[in-house]
């Protein structure tokens, strides 16, 4: 008898190993080690995996035809796949119907209409207004610059929303900051990204906004070597630290959340498909507390910035989404 009970317990936990809830994050062709947008992914799928017990993996992408069958392979052993980045979104609308029991979470993407999608797309716009306020406020030259990727509708709302932030500092001191923009098409090219911002930088720009995920490390370096006077803006995560004292600030999105919360709901079979928008009003969207650089923002500028937090989550400031909104923007708040 005691034979049989301890074989059947055997059985039982061995079935429960077996059967471990697992979540396969893919990334896009930026990759794990982009100290942004895979990165910041990543740490709420570890978040997730520590908190609730369950395994985790990721597979890597190197170029836009590993998508189909990244996802794919994926979704053979997980009950939860990610899908990391607004260039994965087609390849995820091909293969979730493939797998209906699977839960699919997309980051950066929009509406799909599948049920057993859901995607998280952010209001990157307002991170990019207070960056952009904050760079206009600090630059000692009059312009400030904007190095992206691959021009796609997430970085193009950052850089609106940079942009924008500018213009209200303008508009608010009178003042004439300028702003230059350049994309380097890709998001995996560190020199590129250094080569535009040097450019920038002899063109006058002394503060540049990156955008540009992998690619942005470049901006970074550009930065270091440049010498005193010259500051970078992080993006996503809190970039900050990459070179102490000289990234002013970071506009920061919390991808690490939504992944977490994905992957929560459908650990615990609350997982349901559709768009999750995230912005300021919802802890989605913020800016980084500045830890080397805030003594040297003036107080009135903090408090400006507080003043636009606010009013941005109350609805007295709408911040520009688009071009034509961008055209048409009069601060009031």
């Amino acid at each position: 008898m005691k034979k049989i009970l301890l074989l059947s317990l055997s059985v039982l936990l061995l079935s429960v190993c077996t059967f471990a809830f697992q979540v396969t994050m893919v990334t896009d062709s930026g990759g794990l080690g982009d100290q942004s947008f895979n990165d910041g992914t990543w740490a709420g799928v570890e978040k997730a995996a520590t908190e609730l017990g369950i395994e985790s993996r990721v597979i890597q992408s190197h170029e836009q035809s590993d998508f189909v069958p990244n996802l794919s392979q994926a979704a053979q052993n997980s009950e939860c796949v990610i899908a990391v980045g607004y260039m994965l979104e087609e390849a995820l609308k091909a293969v979730a119907p493939q797998y209906p029991d699977t839960d699919f979470i997309g980051i950066d993407m929009g509406e799909l209409g599948q049920p057993n999608i859901r995607t998280y797309s952010f209001k990157e716009q307002e991170g990019g207004f207070l960056a952009g306020f904050i760079g206009a406020a600090m630059t000692n030259t009059g312009i400030i610059s904007v190095v992206g990727g691959i021009p796609i509708a997430p970085v193009q709302r950052y850089e609106i929303g940079y942009r924008a932030g500018a213009s209200a500092y303008n508009q608010i001191h009178d003042a004439d900051v300028q702003v230059l923009v350049g994309y380097v098409q890709s998001f995996i090219d560190v020199q590129k990204g250094k080569t535009m911002t040097v450019s920038q930088q002899s063109q006058g720009a002394d503060i540049t906004f990156q955008i540009a995920g992998l690619s942005g490390l470049g901006v970074f370096e550009a930065v270091k070597s440049a010498g005193e006077g010259y500051y970078a803006i992080g993006a996503d995560m809190d970039q900050d630290y990459l070179v102490e004292g000289r990234v002013l600030c970071s506009a920061l999105k919390r991808i690490d959340n939504a992944a977490y919360y994905g992957i929560k709901d459908s650990y615990e079979d609350f997982f349901s498909g559709g768009l999750v928008t995230l912005g300021l009003v919802e802890d989605g969207i913020g800016i980084s507390p500045m830890t080397y650089t805030r003594d040297k923002v003036p107080e009135h500028i903090l408090l400006e910035i507080s003043g636009i937090v606010y009013s941005a989550k109350t609805g007295v400031l709408k911040i520009p989404e688009t071009e034509e909104e961008l055209e048409r923007f009069v601060v009031k708040f």
